[in-house]
């Protein structure tokens, strides 16, 4: 199967999707790193790489997934496919692998174990998310995003987006303050979860103003 625009082939929905459980949300459009070790996860790197299929990340609602057969995990039933960009092996048997959040996905019945350990389960790929610009009254939240971005310029940071950065996507402006709000997880995943990006951006919005990291 030929691959997209974005360098990798589309998954066939019947297919079930390899999972990556974490305790974190990768939105899309969001930079992921990733230090890989177990033997299960760094077999699912090199088969994505062969085949340049994305793989799934979501979010560990309960439990903690480390070995091969944790107990008590449960995970969220949406999560966002992650893109592969970079492959780098400092050390042997450990791998960087840097990775973009592209499209979200739902899961269509229960994830299960296979015998190495590495989830998998059927999903359903939801919907792109239109562009929509911010209304007026939450241009407010793009142009402090902007500002923030000029602030860890001049302090010689990273960024922890891609540039250049999308100020007129409302959905975009609203993923990136997420990343970088110190809210919970739970509240994260609500978040990501929301299918309206203007509501998302509203949403946080009023928690910049609450913060008085905007005027109200």
């Amino acid at each position: 199967m030929p691959a997209n625009e974005a360098g990798v082939t589309p998954r066939d929905d019947a297919t079930p999707l390899a999972l990556f459980p974490l305790s974190t949300v990768l939105f899309p459009g969001g930079l992921l790193q990733l230090k890989v070790f177990e033997a299960r996860y760094l077999d699912l790197i090199g088969s994505c790489l062969r085949t340049q299929a994305p793989f799934g990340v979501v979010c560990l609602a309960q439990g903690a997934e480390v070995g091969a057969q944790a107990q008590g995990v449960r995970l969220e039933n949406v999560g966002v496919l992650a893109r592969i960009d970079a492959v780098d092996a400092d050390q042997p048997g450990i791998l960087r692998v840097r990775c973009t959040g592209t499209r979200r996905f739902r899961l269509a019945a229960a994830p299960t174990q296979q015998a190495d350990g590495l989830w998998t389960a059927p999903v359903e790929l939801l919907p792109e998310e239109a562009v929509r610009p911010p209304t007026p009254a939450l241009r407010a939240s793009a142009e402090a995003l902007a500002q923030a971005a000029t602030t860890l310029r001049q302090q010689g940071s990273p960024l922890p987006f891609h540039e250049p950065l999308q100020l007129d996507d409302a959905g975009w402006v609203a993923n990136r303050w997420c990343e970088l709000l110190p809210i919970s997880l739970a509240a994260r995943q609500k978040l990501m979860e929301l299918d309206d990006p203007l509501t998302r951006l509203q949403l946080v919005d009023e928690f910049l103003r609450s913060r008085q990291v905007i005027p109200r």
